[in-house]
């Protein structure tokens, strides 16, 4: 029924007019898992095949970039279990990233300051980066937000500044805005065209503050295990009907 679903809707998008990059809230999970009776983890394992499902089509529609929020740095609150679950699945999905990495040509980035994250997780994440670096840079990329909060990307962003002003590198008045964005976690990817909230919720919950001045913003009620290729269709459809004017006029 997905399937059918989507190519219905594929008709509604203007392939010649895709975002370049789209940027995802993954939320819902423990939501799904609570209204079917089961563990949040079971949430989490379903909202991981959602993802691998949502980046493939996304490569194959022709999108360049997707950005999707996968822990947070918030998300520590959470029980032990779950936190663990979520660090489990990650590691299933990093090595089976690794073996397909090249074939499949994607290319896969982390966001967020990877310090707390296991030791384990993060040699895979920069086995990850190092296949990445041999890709073409006009791979498809997957960029993985882990613990990851819009605030203290700013804030290591404004200390790496900091830093090289203090060494001589740099000198406070000659920051811009492209020079600051080159102290970012997303230096060299442009800026997300549209972020995507599944679930109802209407926030932004702390992702990609400084990146998102201008995005479009798509919220759907569906909850993240449920979102499939339709619901991308739908999205990309709505967007291609804003008017972007950038705070000028037309």
């Amino acid at each position: 029924m997905a399937n059918e679903l989507s190519g219905k809707l594929a008709g509604q998008v203007d392939k010649s007019r895709l975002p370049r990059h789209i940027a995802i809230i993954m939320d819902g999970n423990g939501r799904w898992a609570t209204k079917r009776g089961l563990p949040r983890t079971a949430g989490h394992k379903a909202g991981a095949e959602t993802f691998r499902k949502i980046a493939t089509y996304c490569k194959n529609l022709g999108v360049q970039y997707l950005t999707v929020y996968a822990f947070s740095t918030e998300n520590w609150k959470r029980s032990e279990t779950e936190v663990g679950a979520i660090m489990a699945l990650l590691k299933k999905y990093l090595l089976e990233a690794i073996d397909s990495m090249e074939k499949d040509s994607i290319r896969l980035k982390f966001f967020g300051d990877m310090t707390p994250i296991t030791p384990e997780l993060r040699a895979l994440a920069r086995e990850t980066d190092g296949i990445t670096k041999h890709l073409d840079r006009r791979d498809f990329q997957a960029n993985i937000c882990l613990n990851y909060g819009g605030r203290d990307e700013i804030l290591r962003a404004a200390r790496r500044f900091a830093a090289d002003c203090a060494a001589g590198i740099r000198k406070p008045e000659d920051l811009d805005e492209a020079g600051f964005s080159g102290y970012l976690d997303s230096a060299g990817i442009p800026d997300p065209e549209l972020i995507i909230r599944p679930s109802g919720e209407l926030r932004l919950s702390n992702f990609l503050l400084w990146q998102s001045a201008y995005s479009e913003f798509y919220c759907t009620d569906t909850l993240w295990p449920d979102f499939d290729e339709g619901e991308i269709n739908r999205a990309v459809a709505a967007y291609q009907k804003r008017d972007r004017r950038f705070g000028g006029v037309k």
